[in-house]
């Protein structure tokens, strides 16, 4: 920064009188669409393009354009992954060179000098990762530029109306997922369906349901319930399964053979697998609920959703589409499923129990459970084990099942 207290004589042709950047300015345009559904990248890019190009120097020109079409939630790893191809198909015209990861990855390489935006919500909606970027960018001597922010004045007063501007991004960020939430929430306790149907189900329109107007977007897609499938054995099937994994304690790879073993009666297309068996039995659709919130799908992990806790899920208050099972069943199912999952961790310990009590026709169910001891019926009785069960308890309760027997 220049300073009003010069010397008292003309030092300027002194070699140490000033610093200058010897790299030649490359600047670069770095900006972003939301969807390609809702916002006209064809449009919005070119838009942003000439805005930022008023900051530029006399004689620059842009080295490279760098664009998504992603939402400005996602993180910067997650960002640009589309394929080519769909980038071609939108039109837009302006030339892509890449967009957010890839700027961040090839600015040393490039030469990047500058990396001019529109405005700082275009790199990221939350705060936290466009401080990133702009610091990874700054360990590399290449300043950021929002042409939405005034020139001249001091640098603080510059700072304080980019940190601003980015609060305000990741504010309006903030509401607008609790407005979205917040109306999922309404979608699902009024019953209407979200994502792919469960197996026995099909998704028809609610021709009760209101209708929006015509928007700015286009017509609202159409708001869904869930119906039987056509096929009843689906149904048969759906209900099969989940009383082999409730009353027989049957393992996914068990079930899959019984179900297989049947073609005719318990239908598939493909083949029965293992993720289709418990996600199936996991599904608390098959109860007559609507639920919605099951899993957190924006985890930062490209293709990984992580499952909410229970306590987190969005239920109708009633039933709202045909039930295969009851609600107090689909409870019974998951408490077993956390059983075998429980004996698989313990090496085997509370199968080989599970195991010996089918023997001797009973079954081993989980009624309560602490952080040391569960509480189970086996038969007529309740027994507590710790964890993990010790051999020797293990085969003391199986000794006793025999003698009972």
């Amino acid at each position: 920064m220049p300073t009003l207290f010069g010397p008292p004589i003309d030092l300027s042709d002194l070699p140490a009188y000033a610093q200058s950047d010897l790299r030649p300015r490359r600047p670069v345009f770095l900006g972003r669409v939301s969807t390609k559904d809702q916002q006209n990248p064809a449009t919005s890019l070119p838009r942003q393009v000439a805005l930022a190009s008023e900051r530029l120097e006399p004689g620059d020109t842009f080295a490279g354009h760098f664009w998504d079409v992603e939402s400005g939630m996602l993180p910067v790893e997650l960002r640009g992954l589309g394929p080519q191809e769909m980038y071609d198909a939108l039109r837009v015209p302006i030339p892509r060179d890449g967009g957010l990861q890839d700027l961040v990855d090839r600015a040393e390489q490039l030469g990047v000098t500058h990396v001019l935006a529109e405005r700082s919500d275009r790199v990221a909606r939350a705060m936290l990762t466009s401080l990133t970027v702009e610091h990874e960018l700054g360990k590399l001597d290449v300043e950021v530029v929002y042409a939405n922010e005034p020139t001249g004045g001091t640098e603080s007063g510059r700072l304080r109306t980019r940190r601003y501007s980015q609060v305000d991004a990741e504010i309006y960020r903030t509401t607008m997922i609790e407005m979205s939430m917040g109306g999922q929430i309404q979608h699902a306790t009024q019953g209407w369906n979200h994502g792919y149907p469960p197996y026995p189900y099909i998704a028809v329109v609610d021709e009760d349901a209101p209708v929006r107007d015509r928007g700015r977007f286009g017509m609202a897609r159409p708001k869904k319930k869930l119906a039987p499938h056509p096929d009843p054995r689906r149904f048969d099937a759906a209900r099969e399964l989940c009383r082999l994994r409730r009353e027989e304690h049957l393992r996914a790879a068990d079930i899959i053979t019984i179900l297989a073993a049947e073609p005719d009666r318990y239908p598939i297309e493909g083949r029965w697998t293992h993720n289709r068996v418990e996600g199936l039995l996991a599904n608390p659709k098959l109860s007559g609920h609507q639920v919605w919130n099951r899993k957190a799908t924006r985890t930062g992990r490209a293709g990984y959703s992580r499952l909410n806790p229970i306590s987190q899920w969005a239920w109708s208050p009633g039933i709202v589409h045909e039930p295969v099972i009851s609600v107090e069943e689909w409870k019974q199912a998951q408490e077993v499923t956390a059983g075998l999952r429980s004996g698989a961790e313990e090496g085997g310990a509370l199968l080989r129990i599970r195991a010996a009590a089918r023997r001797n026709g009973l079954t081993v169910t989980p009624l309560e459970t602490s952080g040391t001891h569960t509480v189970y019926r086996i038969g007529g009785r309740r027994l507590v084990l710790p964890h993990p069960i010790p051999d020797v308890v293990v085969q003391q309760v199986i000794d006793d099942m025999g003698m009972a027997a």
